[in-house]
């Protein structure tokens, strides 16, 4: 049976099912495979023509053990994950017209359209089954720069086994992504608005780590994530760069390359694990904005945080990359010591300069690209005004980086990951197409449907979150388990 270990080293190998509960494994790294499981071109030949849902069954299949999760309810629960997406597709790919075998991957048509709707439909889920079978109730706490709390939201609301508790740094993610978590009346979802927070989402990540590191009140709360940190939502987001793959080639063994939006490398690492799994993308693209956190790291070797920038593309805007500890662990020969000491020289100095074998190890086959706010916009006009195709800046920023690096990419086939849909963005639309007036690409049901509706939320400053917020979760929870 494949088990999973911390990238830190610390605590017992467990199984798939304690990994998905815990999220955090106990040394407060991150869980890992053992081992990656290889794919040859024989598989990829017979997945080629398999639906989004039907490939995710195999690759699934290669992580969870079928004592774990039987065929038959791993089948059930990607159904009910993928049912409510829009399009038959679950992802399509739009070919560009002024781009020579360059695609856009439309990770977006999912309930809360963005593609943080692809990885928790399916870990959402794959967590309420295990908690239904064991009889136990878990309280999820994510933060979100845009995107993952209200995918987060979507899926929890009503399930009755998982409270959700969805931070958010007030003022820094539009009004459309907040009113997304908001107008949710179900009582099992907290959406939470905290001002001041200096470093945005960053800021919230560390009052997290603190609640995971209170013994006391993380077992009395049966504390978890389904953000980036666990292992379900990057296994599940290996998927799409396969799919992308297997939809875009002629011939299996011909390589690919495709850019990502990246802030906090979860995204970006599944890409990595999927290549080094077999799948043959010569270059991964790191599109970083102004932050360029990622970009540094790829660039310089560098890992260091500075001061956050707002920027068009606000969901990527993040400082600390933390999932690259968990791609950087099977680059050093999973070695977990290395792993602890750059993370205790990152979390005591503010900074790691990897030496030049680190660097060539885990920045082989990887490009990276900064886009500055004006690049973004006029990336978003160009394409809509010589294509009537609007991107929304995650995705403009995505195809500026292939755009900036199109001649060391060479002439091998480009997919751009777009990772939400434009109307979560109207201000940014504006000002990129100098009007106004919002075209209807820009616009959505869900979006319209949402401002219609009361809001739900609580609200605390930064300086005493920590406190505010265990107060509000134990009250909850006293209230609504009867203790």
């Amino acid at each position: 049976m494949l088990q999973f270990v911390s990238t830190k080293g610390g605590g017992e190998p467990v199984d798939f099912e304690t990994a998905i509960l815990d999220g955090f494994a106990v040394d407060g790294g991150l869980y890992v495979p053992e081992t990656l499981p290889g794919i040859t071109q024989d598989q990829l030949k017979k997945w080629k023509g398999l639906n989004y849902t039907s490939l995710a069954f195999e690759i699934l299949s290669l992580f969870i053990d079928r004592s774990i999760v039987s065929s038959e309810d791993l089948k059930q629960i990607l159904h009910t994950a993928y049912e409510p997406f829009e399009k038959k597709e679950i992802i399509p790919l739009h070919s560009l017209k002024s781009r020579k075998d360059t695609y856009i991957m439309e990770l977006f048509y999912g309930p809360t359209i963005s593609f943080k709707d692809v990885g928790l439909a399916f870990l959402v889920n794959l967590v309420n089954f295990f908690l239904e079978r064991k009889g136990e109730h878990l309280s999820v706490v994510v933060a979100t720069t845009g995107d993952t709390g209200p995918a987060t939201a979507y899926f929890v609301a009503g399930k009755s086994n998982i409270d959700a508790w969805v931070l958010y740094p007030k003022g820094l993610i539009t009004e459309e992504q907040e009113r997304q978590m908001t107008t949710l009346q179900q009582t099992n979802v907290h959406p939470v608005g905290v001002s001041n927070c200096p470093d945005g989402g960053d800021d919230l990540d560390i009052v997290i780590s603190k609640l995971y590191a209170n013994k006391r009140f993380k077992e009395k709360l049966k504390l978890s994530s389904v953000n980036s940190i666990n292992w379900g939502r990057v296994m599940m987001q290996t998927v799409h760069y396969f799919y992308g793959y297997l939809q875009v080639t002629d011939t299996i063994g011909e390589h690919v390359s495709m850019s990502v939006p990246s802030g906090g490398f979860g995204n970006l690492c599944a890409g990595g694990l999927a290549r080094k799994m077999g799948l043959p993308i010569k270059h991964l693209i790191v599109a970083n904005n102004n932050n360029a956190c990622l970009h540094r790291i790829f660039s310089k070797g560098l890992f260091t945080k500075k001061a956050i920038i707002e920027t068009p593309s606000s969901a990527i805007d993040i400082l600390v990359p933390y999932n690259f500890w968990r791609y950087l662990y099977f680059c050093v020969d999973k070695n977990p010591k290395k792993i602890k000491k750059w993370m205790h020289e990152f979390n005591t100095t503010g900074s790691v300069q990897f030496d030049k074998d680190t660097f060539e190890r885990y920045s082989d086959g990887f490009l990276s690209n900064s886009s500055s706010d004006k690049e973004t916009l006029d990336t978003i006009q160009d394409i809509y005004k010589t294509e009537s195709y609007l991107l929304d800046p995650h995705g403009a920023v995505s195809l500026h980086a292939a755009d900036a690096l199109r001649e060391v990419l060479g002439n091998e086939k480009l997919i751009c990951l777009a990772t939400a849909h434009p109307s979560k963005f109207p201000e940014v639309i504006k000002k990129a197409l100098l009007t106004n007036a919002l075209p209807k690409e820009a616009t959505h049901q869900r979006i319209e449907d949402a401002k219609r509706l009361c809001e739900k939320v609580h609200l605390c400053d930064h300086s005493h979150l920590e406190e505010a917020l265990m107060h509000a979760m134990e009250a909850n929870w006293d209230e609504t388990k009867g203790i």
